[in-house]
């Protein structure tokens, strides 16, 4: 397939940070052009992929594989583009396709269905609408655009090789994308679904992204007689019931402590000691304070994962409405919470069914 795959990457990123490069910045475990370099070698489509660059020496260093070429970019985004032609002019390519590092989330998918479009078409440019409202301003007036037969362009963009080097060879003005080229002069343009994934990045804050914590909780208490059996905020029918200073509740008891190691806020006892304030203290009462401090300081539960170490009772008969009660203690979809019950084979006080155990892992995220 006689197609070659341009990665336009001699900006100077001036919008994203005043000392970092956008293009080599770290972004998903690797640099922001490897994913475009990546992507377009799994893809199996090009004969050559040419990366236009500012940044010569740093990319040779990489070890790029032979079908890779470096070449040092222009001023503008079009004088890097024209550059990429002239030097693939000499390989006699039918097609090329002209894509922005910026843009690292476009899939092999997207890069196939430019391919296949391009068997009947000259220029095949993939489009998105926009989700917000647009003005258009001339002089003192603004004007109103319909959003819904607005197109947004993205890259990368496929082209017949020759009929976009013969435009871009005589274009004297800076264009924006390729595609300009075309609808300039009114040539026939296939537009096809974009991608809304493949956003294009222009400011450090568009990748960054929310810090995820981990918090574990554990909690064990003795089964006493004449006490209330209470596990996950349930009332549970049993024959015994949990010691403890409060309820005994080993489950919230659990959960609170994965949530305070989640946020680094010491234990259970530094909040709830063994005074007499909290003597037999239900532990939803306890639970709700931690909730509150948690979500008014913009963190959010992604899942909470909890095991239940007991021989009796059988956690799948109470699973649900355990489930359930969590979900309304901590205001957390009951998708995101998991409950599964273990036994120790007989061992020890909880296998001669003297105690009853939990352990919680819970995972937080800190936004904005």
């Amino acid at each position: 397939m006689n197609n070659y795959f341009v990665i336009l990457a001699a900006g100077k990123s001036k919008r994203f940070h005043k000392n970092l490069v956008k293009q080599f910045y770290n972004y998903r475990n690797k640099e922001i052009i490897d994913h475009s370099v990546e992507k377009s070698l799994n893809s199996k489509l090009f004969k050559k992929i040419l990366i236009v660059t500012n940044n010569v020496n740093h990319l040779k260093k990489k070890g790029y594989p032979k079908s890779i070429s470096i070449i040092k970019g222009g001023k503008e985004r079009s004088d890097s583009s024209l550059k990429s032609l002239k030097f693939l002019k000499k390989y006699k390519p039918k097609n090329v396709f002209i894509h922005d590092a910026a843009r690292p989330n476009f899939s092999i998918k997207l890069l196939k269905n430019l391919s296949k479009n391009l068997k009947k078409n000259k220029a095949v440019i993939p489009v998105i609408s926009s989700k917000d409202s647009l003005k258009y301003k001339i002089k003192d007036q603004i004007f109103n655009l319909d959003k819904d037969n607005s197109l947004l362009t993205q890259t990368p963009q496929a082209f017949r090789f020759n009929e976009l080097y013969d435009l871009a060879i005589n274009e004297k003005d800076k264009i924006s994308d390729e595609a300009t080229l075309f609808i300039n002069r009114n040539y026939k343009v296939k537009f096809i679904p974009g991608e809304n994934e493949n956003n294009k990045i222009t400011y450090l804050k568009d990748i960054e992204t929310s810090k995820t914590y981990f918090g574990i909780g554990f909690d064990i208490h003795r089964l006493i007689k004449n006490k209330k059996l209470y596990l996950g905020g349930v009332k549970i029918p049993f024959h015994s019931g949990l010691k403890g200073h409060s309820d005994g509740d080993v489950i919230l008891h659990a959960i609170i402590d994965a949530i305070l190691g989640a946020i680094r806020k010491k234990d259970i006892g530094t909040f709830f000691p063994n005074t007499k304030k909290f003597k037999n203290v239900r532990s939803p009462i306890m639970l709700k304070p931690i909730m509150d401090n948690l979500y008014k300081s913009n963190f959010l539960i992604n899942n909470l994962d909890i095991n239940l170490i007991c021989e009796q009772p059988k956690v799948s008969k109470y699973r649900e409405k355990i489930i359930n009660s969590i979900s309304k203690l901590t205001s957390l979809n009951r998708s995101m919470i998991n409950l599964k019950g273990k036994t120790v084979e007989k061992l020890g006080l909880i296998g001669k069914e003297k105690a009853i155990a939990c352990e919680v892992i819970i995972s937080i995220t800190k936004y904005d």
